[in-house]
């Protein structure tokens, strides 16, 4: 995926794909599930749904007015041209999918992802984490060294951070070493 807004159209696209959803639920599941859209704003949302309408990827419907509102809620569904889609955007792979912008999204929706794919983005992935890991080891090192000079906080962060790299690395080894098994 070459940007967030592709990486949104995905994420709205396979969800939908599994059910119509509100506006709301869209946005609550999206923050709650998908890394990159933690901060995802309605101003973000409503704009990139009406994009999707305009191009026949999802279609709109009006749900009966709930006991203590005033409102009615706009459902959305996925239309055939947008489960066509999300399933070119599912066989894709490529290095933004195992960019950590675009990696927990493209992994939430592996279903769909052809083999092959799933292992090239595990493996990508895992070769981006080797890389930071390295990057992380390196400055921990350097100031490590300069321990009377250095935030001790900051060096903490780092340690924190390389673990959680180190975490994800084998649990990458180990999901493609399944898929590779498969």
């Amino acid at each position: 995926m070459r940007s967030r807004v592709e990486a949104l159209e995905f994420a709205l696209l396979g969800l939908l794909s599994q059910g119509s959803l509100h506006g709301y639920e869209l946005r609550k599941r999206l923050i709650t599930t998908y890394g990159p859209f933690r901060a995802l704003s309605f101003s973000v949302l409503y704009p990139q749904l009406r994009r999707m309408l305009e191009a026949g990827l999802i279609e709109e419907s009006k749900a009966p007015v709930p006991p203590r509102s005033r409102r009615s809620r706009i459902v959305y569904a996925v239309t055939k041209s947008g489960k066509k889609r999300f399933s070119e955007l599912a066989g894709g792979a490529g290095p933004d999918d195992w960019d950590d912008e675009n990696f927990e999204v493209r992994f939430a929706f592996f279903s769909p992802t052809p083999p092959t794919n799933r292992v090239q983005i595990l493996e990508g992935r895992h070769r981006r984490l080797l890389d930071k890991a390295a990057a992380l080891r390196n400055e921990i090192t350097k100031t490590t060294a300069f321990a009377e000079r250095t935030d001790k906080y900051l060096t903490e962060w780092r340690r924190h951070s390389l673990e959680s790299i180190e975490r994800e690395i084998s649990w990458l080894e180990e999901m493609t070493r399944n898929e590779k098994d498969a």
